[in-house]
């Protein structure tokens, strides 16, 4: 929208607005007036700003006083939005990152972070990523305290870890007060639309990426903006590292680490959705869009009547889900679902769509077009001139009293075969379903007990994931 535009009634994009930055006019609503009031429900206030660093220097200080009588090179920062100021208002994360000198051994390092982190936390808990770290609730507010090695590149990165220190101070360079509220916005539209989170169960914008994208783009708007036009695969180098190519929907190099692609765990639909999302809201701007939109649940009636409408099959597999944190779980759901989702177009039954899900079960879904084969199939032989091939087909089946054929169709053999499988029950309750690729826990749990879902038996999958069969049956972008 044009500053023109902006401030011209005769163009219909004056008028009032509610609280929630709604026209109340009946008109379109006003990109600034939308971007004014959802900046002033997400920012923090005084208060919260004052209890967070009251916290955090707290805890900074016990943490340093902690790290330096082990190792007096030791020193501590905070990391993560909100040393940025990049946090929203309800955010209740500290990162408090404990450094020592790269000549420290890994395993002194877990050592002394371990004790660190329980000297700060006295309550925490430990945790693993790539080394064990604690974590701990203070005051409401989700500390974790992590050990890293301080080093002078982070390309010298022993673990991944190791990058964050690098990240804080490049932004913390290159954001000011104009760009640091951007980044609020952006970080809340993307949360609004679902593509915000670097887990392996969303694969969306981490909030790193998300700064760097408001920096390259100069803001929210330029980053919609942009966003709107682009042609993936896009590529994005901010410090013109040069070095690196990637296979990815969106690259954006780090500016710390010319190895790494910032986008990488961002999955296609989710920079497609930010896409759409942008072109919708620089067309419409609404302030419901930077809220998520929660579906519902969807119940048994609401069920019966989508399988009825739409004439599929659903076929389900439920089992106990592998205790695993999500971001080991999801890629090995995933797997499976490819897996059985090939195993099943392998055999006829044509799947329409399919998804996964999990919470104390997990559940491969699959939508299929085709519920019921033929007692046969067909089977196509070589050319009858490739005769060594064609020869050994035709003796193969020649003397099989099940088969029809061998029979010539054109130049080539043909037989038609017994069907392994006439319906999808049939393969999926069968051993052969381990034939398929499965993740490995995934496996072992179908190994120990699992249950097949058929047709309308999948209503049983409505109280516990009515949600995720809403999104489902009624899919937005």
């Amino acid at each position: 929208m044009s500053e023109e535009d902006a401030e011209s009634d005769e163009h219909g994009t004056s008028g009032t607005f509610d609280e929630h930055g709604s026209r109340t006019d009946g008109g379109r609503d006003d990109l600034e007036a939308v971007v004014a009031a959802v900046r002033e429900r997400i920012e923090p206030d005084a208060e919260e700003r004052d209890r967070l660093r009251t916290v955090a220097d707290r805890l900074i200080e016990r943490a340093e006083t902690a790290a330096t009588e082990r190792c007096p090179d030791a020193d501590v920062m905070q990391v993560g939005s909100t040393a940025r100021d990049t946090w929203i208002s309800g955010d209740r994360d500290i990162d408090i990152f404990v450094r020592f000198p790269p000549e420290l051994d890994r395993e002194t390092l877990e050592r002394y972070g371990l004790e660190v982190g329980h000297e700060t936390l006295p309550e925490g808990h430990e945790e693993y990523a790539e080394h064990p770290y604690v974590k701990g609730t203070v005051e409401g507010f989700d500390i974790d305290v992590v050990p890293c090695f301080r080093l002078e590149s982070a390309t010298e990165i022993r673990s991944a870890v190791d990058r964050t220190p690098f990240h804080t101070s490049y932004l913390q360079a290159r954001l000011d007060d104009e760009l640091t509220a951007d980044v609020r916005l952006a970080k809340q539209f993307l949360k609004g639309i679902g593509a915000y989170g670097s887990d392996l169960r969303t694969r969306g914008f981490s909030g790193y990426l998300t700064e760097l994208l408001v920096v390259e783009y100069g803001g929210f708007r330029g980053l919609l903006e942009a966003a709107a036009e682009w042609q993936p695969p896009v590529e994005l180098d901010p410090e013109d590292h040069g070095q690196e190519t990637f296979d990815d929907p969106l690259v954006v190099i780090d500016p710390t680490d010319p190895e790494r692609n910032v986008a990488a765990v961002c999955a296609a639909e989710n920079v497609a959705r930010l896409q759409h999302y942008a072109r919708r809201f620089l067309d419409t701007p609404r302030t419901e869009v930077f809220e998520p939109d929660d579906p519902g649940s969807l119940d048994e009636t609401a069920l019966h009547a989508h399988l009825e409408r739409r004439g599929t099959t659903p076929v389900a597999v439920r089992f106990e889900a592998p205790d695993l944190v999500e971001d080991q779980l999801y890629p090995q759901l995933r797997k499976s679902l490819e897996g059985i989702t090939t195993g099943l177009d392998d055999r006829g039954f044509d799947v329409f769509r399919a998804t996964t899900f999990a919470d104390d079960a997990a559940v491969i879904v699959a939508e299929l077009a085709v519920a019921d084969r033929p007692a046969v199939e067909r089977h196509d032989g070589p050319p009858i001139h490739v005769r060594s091939h064609a020869d050994g087909f035709y003796e193969a089946y020649a003397d099989d009293p099940d088969a029809y054929g061998p029979f010539i169709d054109g130049d080539r053999y043909v037989t038609e075969r017994p069907r392994e499988f006439t319906t999808a029950r049939g393969f999926l309750e069968s051993d052969r379903l381990f034939d398929v690729g499965l993740g490995a826990h995934v496996e072992t749990a179908l190994t120990e007990e699992y249950e097949v879902l058929v047709g309308d038996e999948i209503a049983a999958l409505c109280e516990a994931f009515g949600r995720e069969l809403a999104r489902y049956f009624e899919p937005r972008p």
